[in-house]
C-alpha cells in the first residue's frame, strides 16, 4: 500500500532504514454481533505487519462508522469506549506502514466513500505498481483525490466504472491496476476479498462460529479461535453476503508466485503460509545454510528476533550449540532524539545489547534473516566483537538482495542495497567479519520443498534477489532492467 509525498520526508527508522518491513495487514468479519472488538484482536495479531497506524470500520442499521488512529492497535483498540463506536455485525480493519512520506491521518486506513451503489469501505495490503500513473490519469480527468495512498485509486476507478452490479466495478477497477495486492471490503450488504492474479500478497479465508472472515495471516484466525478455512486463491474475488460465500475468477487463469519473503521474513512464525508453517520453513532454510556454507564455531547466535527460527536450524544441522549471544530490548519505540552523532552511533544498543557470558572468547555464528543497507549489521558485528568474540562469521537467511521492490516492501532504492554495491568480499570486508555467506536461490526454493528455482516458470515472486518483475511496473519503468510481463506467464 504505497503512499505518495512531494512535499516532505518523514524517514524516521529505527535502524537507519537497514531493515525490510511489509505495509500492511487486513482484516474483515461478517455477520458476528461482536464484529469491531474480533476485528481489533485480529489486528493485533497482526501488528507486525503494520505499526504506524490502524483503523476499523463497521457497518450497523444502514450507516458506516469509522475510527482511524496514528500508533498501535492497543494504543487505541483496547478500549471499550472506541469499541462502542464501531457498531455492527459486520467490519474490515486495518494495520500500516507507509511506504513513503509522513505517516497522516488521512491515509490510514480503512477508507471509505459514498459511491452511485452505495457506501463502500477498502482496505489494501501491497502496492499497485501503475497506481501513480492512474493517479494522475484521474486527476487529469477531474478525480478529487483526499489522501495520497494508491488504496484511493480504487475507489475511484470503482466510481467511474460503468459496470451495472457493485461486484462487476469493482472488478472493473482490478483489471486496470497492476502489482500486488490482497483487498478487504465491505459495501452495505457484503464483505469481499480480492487477491492480484499472482497471490503475491497473502490473503486467507477463516469462520468463527459460522461467520465469514478474510484476513492477511492465519496468525490472526488463531487469537480469536477461528478455523482456518483456506488461502483465497490468486486471482480470486470472494464475495461474502446473506447467501453465504461467493467465489470468482473474473481473470485469466495464472500460475501463482507468492512472495518469498512472506516466508522469509514478514509472516508471524506461527502462521501457515500456502500450506506451510513458516517457523518450519525458516528452520529448514536455516539447515539449509549450514549445508550450503559450513564454518568452525562455538556458538549460534541468531539476530532477534526475526534471525533465530533460522540459527535454531542451522545450530540443529551443524551441531554447534545454540545460544542468545544478542539479546533484544522490547520496550523500546520507534523513535529516538539523537542530538549528536556519538549518540546515534550508540543507537543500535537501544534495541540489541551483546550477552558477554555466551560470547566472550568463543568463535561465533551470526545468523540474520537478510541484509539491507548493512549499517545495522556492522554495528552488531562490532558489538560481538567488543564483547570478546575471538571470531566472528555471518550467516544471512536469505540470498543477497540486489533489486527494489514494487509490491508493497518498503525496501531502500537499489542504489541503497548493499549487495548491489559490493561483492561478497567487499561486505565482508565492509561489516568486519571473518566469513560472510546467504543462502543460495535454489536453497531457499529447496527449504520451501522445490528441487531449486525453475528459471523459466519460477514458483515464487523472487524479483529482489533476481531482478525478474513478475509484473508490469509501469510506475517504475526506469528503475528497473528486466520485466515479465503478465500476458508472457499467461502463454
Amino acid at each position: 500500500m504505497a503512499a505518495w509525498q512531494t512535499d516532505s520526508s518523514d524517514f524516521d527508522d529505527e535502524h537507519d532504514g537497514d531493515s525490510l518491513r511489509e505495509e500492511c495487514g487486513v482484516f474483515g468479519i461478517y455477520g458476528h454481533p461482536d464484529a469491531a472488538a474480533i476485528t481489533a484482536l485480529g489486528l493485533h495479531a497482526l501488528q507486525h505487519r503494520g505499526q504506524e497506524a490502524a483503523g476499523i470500520t463497521s457497518f450497523d442499521e444502514g450507516r458506516f462508522h469509522s475510527e482511524r488512529r496514528l500508533g498501535l492497535v492497543g494504543d487505541h483498540f483496547s478500549k471499550a469506549s472506541t469499541i462502542e463506536r464501531l457498531p455492527g455485525r459486520s467490519a474490515i480493519g486495518h494495520t500500516r506502514y507507509s511506504t513513503t512520506g509522513e505517516t497522516i491521518l488521512r491515509n490510514v486506513q480503512p477508507l471509505f466513500a459514498e459511491l452511485q451503489t452505495g457506501g463502500f469501505a477498502v482496505a489494501h495490503n501491497g502496492n499497485l505498481s501503475n497506481g501513480l500513473t492512474l493517479r494522475r490519469k484521474l486527476i487529469g480527468d477531474g478525480a478529487i483525490f483526499q489522501a495520497t495512498s494508491d488504496t484511493e485509486v480504487i475507489l475511484h476507478l470503482v466510481a467511474r466504472s460503468r459496470r451495472n452490479r457493485f461486484i462487476d466495478r469493482f472488478t472493473d477497477a482490478l483489471s486496470q491496476v497492476e502489482g500486488a495486492y490482497a483487498f478487504v471490503g465491505m459495501t452495505n450488504k457484503k464483505l469481499i476479498g480480492a487477491r492480484d492474479p499472482l497471490g503475491i500478497r497473502p490473503l486467507v479465508l477463516g469462520e468463527l462460529d459460522g461467520c465469514p472472515i478474510l484476513t492477511s495471516e492465519t496468525c490472526a484466525l488463531d487469537i480469536i479461535g477461528a478455523r482456518h478455512v483456506r488461502d483465497v486463491a490468486n486471482g480470486e474475488v470472494v464475495v461474502i453476503g446473506p447467501d453465504g460465500i461467493d467465489s470468482q475468477r473474473p481473470f485469466p487463469a495464472l500460475r501463482a508466485r507468492p512472495c518469498l519473503f512472506e516466508y522469509v521474513y514478514f509472516s508471524r512464525p506461527d502462521s501457515v503460509v500456502g500450506g506451510q508453517n513458516v517457523y518450519e520453513v525458516r528452520k529448514r532454510i536455516g539447515a539449509t545454510l549450514a549445508a550450503e556454507s559450513p564454518v568452525e564455531a562455538d556458538v549460534v547466535v541468531p539476530v532477534p528476533d526475526s534471525g533465530v527460527p533460522a540459527a535454531i536450524g542451522f545450530s540443529q544441522a551443524s551441531g554447534i550449540p545454540y545460544e542468545l549471544g544478542i539479546i533484544r530490548n522490547h520496550y523500546v519505540g520507534r523513535t529516538f532524539i539523537q542530538p549528536t552523532q556519538s549518540v546515534r552511533e550508540l543507537g543500535v544498543r537501544l534495541k540489541h545489547s551483546a550477552n558477554r557470558a555466551v560470547i566472550e572468547g568463543r568463535r561465533v555464528v551470526l545468523v540474520d534473516d537478510s541484509i539491507v543497507r548493512g549499517t545495522t549489521s556492522r554495528k552488531i558485528v562490532a558489538m560481538v566483537r567488543e564483547a570478546g568474540a575471538t571470531e566472528v562469521h555471518f550467516r544471512i537467511a536469505c540470498p543477497p538482495i540486489k533489486y527494489a521492490d514494487y509490491y508493497g516492501i518498503d525496501m531502500p532504492s537499489q542504489d541503497k542495497l548493499i549487495a548491489a554495491r559490493m561483492s561478497v568480499d567487499e561486505m565482508r570486508d565492509y561489516l568486519g567479519v571473518d566469513s560472510l555467506a546467504f543462502l543460495s536461490i535454489d536453497g531457499l526454493y529447496r527449504a520451501l520443498g522445490h528441487p531449486g528455482r525453475n528459471d523459466s516458470m519460477p514458483q515464487f515472486t523472487d524479483h529482489y534477489f533476481t531482478g525478474e518483475y513478475p509484473t508490469p511496473i509501469t510506475d517504475h519503468l526506469g528503475e528497473a532492467s528486466k520485466q515479465i510481463s503478465l500476458l508472457a506467464e499467461a502463454g
